[in-house]
């Protein structure tokens, strides 16, 4: 891997866990892009039914979907007051109007991975269901949380490799519907995780080494199993299609906040990206509504920026961040991967703006701010989308960018949303850990 160095000054910065800012060159409009593509909208809509056919089952299973009506979803909160936080401490101007995805209060998991995780599992159920004749895919789902049926999903198995929300996700939904669980987890992965699952009765087997490792074994071990089915956060089109619904529920929220997003009115989105299941489905579904007015960034830690290593050489899962040097250890536990989504990375070249890295430091910064301006918490892992909005007006390749696109003079009209993406089921003694962390 010696030669990436010698022959690209962003993979030096790379290397050397310095903080950049990465414009995707492949990046092209959406009427060129949309065809080429191996997802498509038709994907997304069959994924809504299926949630919303999944709906009573999920009213019953997890009564605190009520009001949602069994939907599982997340309030948009305008957050002024972090704006102008961010802008006094940091001396940025964030034009437009900032807003926050509450996918960390998401029902269930408390995280993005409640989207895409648990349907996923509902998509396995349906078809297990059907194929045992219990279902015919035209009646009330509330049926499959019966004892019977409970009875009969226990003969299966679900497992799933993780660094913690996304198995959250799998595990709760899984073991009540009432699977055999199994996560394998990174070492590092919170220790409020592992004790959180295991005491929905899932078996968490750790790995010493890091993420990949985990998946790679957990893969292994379903494989041997006919009756054992691994969710493959890496490969999988259904996580995908199940984070991608979230973009249709955004326009209507949007709709309702009397926010129109054209060519007058650009949109810039920021997600926090670990293996890129989740930000790269969230950013199909948003290409899918609103085209080239909608502007995705991705944002990793330093020591983690697996999809910006991956994409910028072109070599996508065949590089991981330790070819680099780099560690993969990092305080945003949620995105310490070391190794890319080679199909998400595929997807995302004609499609994603660009990314941004940032040192583990400005995650607790960020929190404590959003927490003390907005009465929000959101998990470390998650803040790291603050950098989005605070250096997208700061940094030559961004403001390049905004040139290129014609939208200097439409900035003022901009809307701006942070992508929270977990903290609801963090234990109150771990916030306070994690207020208190300074680095």
């Amino acid at each position: 891997m010696e030669h990436l160095y010698e022959k690209d000054p962003l993979i030096q910065k790379i290397a050397a866990a310095e903080e950049i800012c990465w414009i995707n060159e492949k990046k092209r409009s959406w009427e060129s892009a949309r065809d080429q593509l191996p997802v498509t909208a038709e994907e997304i809509e069959d994924a809504r039914e299926r949630l919303d056919r999944f709906a009573p089952f999920i009213r019953k299973c997890f009564p605190e979907t009520e009001p949602e009506n069994g939907r599982i979803e997340s309030v948009l909160t305008p957050i002024p007051g972090m704006q102008k936080a961010l802008e006094e401490t940091y001396g940025c101007h964030i034009p437009g109007a900032l807003l926050l995805k509450q996918d960390n209060a998401l029902a269930v998991a408390g995280s993005v991975k409640a989207r895409g995780g648990i349907y996923e599992v509902l998509k396995h159920t349906e078809d297990l269901a059907i194929e045992a004749g219990i279902i015919t895919g035209e009646e009330d789902y509330s049926v499959l949380a019966s004892e019977k049926c409970r009875e009969f999903f226990s003969q299966y198995k679900i497992q799933v490799g993780s660094t913690g929300n996304l198995g959250l996700s799998i595990g709760i939904a899984s073991a009540a519907i009432g699977y055999q669980v199994t996560v394998h987890m990174s070492a590092d992965a919170r220790q409020w995780k592992k004790d959180m699952l295991r005491s929905h009765g899932v078996k968490v087997v750790e790995y010493a080494s890091d993420y990949s490792e985990a998946v790679k074994n957990g893969r292994k071990e379903s494989d041997a199993d006919p009756k054992s089915y691994f969710v493959d956060d890496e490969n999988s089109k259904n996580l995908f299609m199940g984070y991608a619904v979230a973009a249709g529920r955004l326009h209507a929220q949007l709709d309702d906040f009397g926010v129109t997003v054209d060519e007058g009115h650009p949109l810039f989105v920021y997600i926090p990206c670990g293996v890129g299941g989740a930000p790269g489905g969230i950013t199909f579904g948003l290409k899918e509504i609103w085209g080239d007015h909608v502007h995705v960034f991705f944002i990793e830690p330093t020591q983690a920026p697996c999809m910006v290593l991956g994409m910028a050489t072109g070599l996508h899962n065949q590089i991981c961040v330790q070819d680099v040097g780099l560690t993969g250890i990092t305080h945003a536990d949620g995105l310490a991967v070391g190794r890319p989504s080679g199909f998400v990375g595929k997807v995302m070249e004609p499609l994603l703006s660009g990314e941004f890295t940032l040192e583990d430091r400005w995650l607790y910064e960020y929190m404590r701010m959003l927490w003390d301006r907005e009465d929000i918490f959101i998990e470390p892992s998650s803040c790291a989308a603050f950098a989005g909005p605070v250096r997208l007006m700061d940094c030559d390749g961004t403001r390049e960018y905004i040139q290129k696109h014609g939208l200097a003079d439409r900035m003022d009209q901009a809307v701006q949303i942070v992508w929270a993406t977990g903290g609801r089921l963090v234990p109150e003694e771990i916030r306070e850990e994690y207020r208190n962390t300074r680095l």
